[in-house]
């Protein structure tokens, strides 16, 4: 069927802020098309939690598998440290 092997697929772990009223609040996630999701979250109709506001994209780095893109999106929502870093970074060059 595929001559080559299956077509690839790549996968995307995002980082995205919302600044309003000095408050900073962040979500991450995992897609395999950013620009999409990210139209989708600005529209109030991607996760819960971003309904209501307006996300702009400071992080992203792509995966070639999905469980790898799965892993990698649950290590960086846990590490706070990373994620402080990332938000401070973006927010000191804007």
């Amino acid at each position: 069927r595929f001559p080559q092997g299956p077509p690839k697929m790549n996968f995307f772990v995002y980082f995205l802020i919302n600044v309003s009223n000095k408050r900073v609040t962040s979500y991450v996630g995992y897609t395999k098309n950013l620009k999409k999701r990210l139209s989708l979250h600005n529209k109030s109709k991607g996760a819960k939690f971003t309904k209501g506001r307006k996300w702009t994209l400071i992080y992203k780095k792509c995966y070639k598998t999905k469980s790898l893109a799965m892993r990698q999106e649950y290590l960086l929502k846990k590490d706070q440290k990373k994620r402080k870093l990332l938000k401070n970074k973006f927010l000191m060059n804007n």
